[in-house]
């Protein structure tokens, strides 16, 4: 089976978002241009470690170019567009920056059956194998509106505990750490 590449460029609305209730939610990325919508699923730390990379990534082509003038766009707060039918599952993220067309590659590649120990982030040249690629062309400014969102989405979830700082679940939560405390105190108590 060859890859194919599903090439946005340019991409009209390039957004994360999330399908379900906090603790079963399934993390999206879409990418449309005019009537063409691809929706590929992907874990919460990947988005978390996109948007990330692409904060980061633009701090540094204004660091290394100030006449890069980057507008600050509105933020899209729009839910992700139906039908959402994942395209597939992302296992590699590659990102790029393309310094003639000042545009940032977003490349995200099918996970592979074959290897489970992908990184997460390599270098777009070295994306190779038979996954499909999901290849998206965004601005500086996009980059820092998908950013802004995907952090929103992803801080959306379940509230941390704060003793373990693990999620609460809406059906309970049991506690490692408040549990110990607990115990603690109990023994505390007996010993007076």
């Amino acid at each position: 089976m060859t890859s194919r590449i599903l090439l946005f460029d340019p991409v009209e609305r390039f957004v994360a978002g999330t399908v379900g209730q906090p603790g079963e939610r399934t993390f999206f990325i879409q990418a449309r241009q005019g009537s063409r919508l691809i929706s590929v699923s992907l874990e919460k730390s990947q988005v978390q470690a996109l948007a990330d990379r692409l904060t980061y990534m633009v701090r540094e082509i204004k660091q290394s170019d100030p006449t890069i003038a980057i507008p600050r766009l509105t933020r899209d707060d729009a839910p992700l567009e139906t039908p959402i039918e994942e395209e597939f599952r992302v296992g590699v993220i590659g990102l790029a920056f393309d310094d003639a067309r000042q545009l940032i590659q977003v490349d995200l590649q099918a996970v592979s059956e074959d290897d489970q120990d992908e990184p997460d982030f390599i270098d777009v040249d070295d994306l190779s194998g038979d996954q499909d690629i999901l290849r998206v062309m965004i601005s500086p400014s996009v980059a820092n509106q998908f950013s802004q969102r995907a952090l929103s989405v992803v801080s959306a979830g379940r509230q941390p505990c704060p003793f373990c700082g693990g999620p609460i679940d809406l059906r309970g939560h049991l506690c490692p750490r408040a549990v110990s405390y607990t115990h603690l105190r109990a023994h505390e108590t007996l010993m007076n």
